[in-house]
């Protein structure tokens, strides 16, 4: 009964773990190392990042990081930004083999009376199984301003960004 019921309170555990990042500061205390985090470089030049965890798409951590500029932007009195650099990383990492093989090894050894003795490993138990995770980080450096400086592609309007990209925003939960 007592392993029934810590193997039920760890699988929960996992499954409140198994959530794509929210839109959160990083590194706060007691919280994730996911979310965002900016950098001042100069009075209105920042650098913002914003990580995922491997459940976080691509495309989530770019809107995130936009979203995070936009609001950077208005806090600290400006309306428009422009972004002068940006990249996302790609970190992927493929997890091998099977937890329980190393501790249920089996084998068999039969003869064969035609071919001698032969070595059987057991289906079951020696499926090699092997997973891939992927987790993004956005960077971009951002310059604000009153006006925006043009015609550019990467001038971004902070209100519209932020009334935009608002509803696709998903905080954590409190609680």
């Amino acid at each position: 009964m007592r392993i029934t019921a810590t193997l039920i309170l760890a699988g929960v555990i996992l499954a409140a773990c198994a959530t794509p990042t929210p839109y959160q500061a990083a590194n706060q205390p007691g919280g994730s190392v996911y979310g965002y985090a900016e950098q001042a470089i100069e009075r209105d030049r920042y650098r913002i990042t914003f990580s995922g965890n491997s459940l976080t798409d691509r495309e989530t951590v770019e809107t995130y990081l936009l979203y995070r500029a936009a609001e950077l932007t208005r806090e600290r009195g400006y309306n428009h930004f422009t972004v002068v650099q940006r990249a996302t990383d790609e970190d992927t990492r493929t997890w091998g083999g099977d937890p329980f093989y190393s501790r249920f090894y089996v084998d068999y050894r039969f003869y064969h009376p035609r071919y001698g003795w032969y070595r059987r490993h057991d289906p079951f138990w020696n499926d090699t199984r092997y997973r891939e995770t992927t987790r993004y980080e956005a960077v971009a450096e951002i310059v604000m301003g009153r006006n925006p400086s043009g015609n550019d592609a990467n001038d971004f309007n902070a209100g519209e960004v932020l009334q935009n990209l608002g509803p696709d925003i998903v905080r954590p939960e409190v609680g």
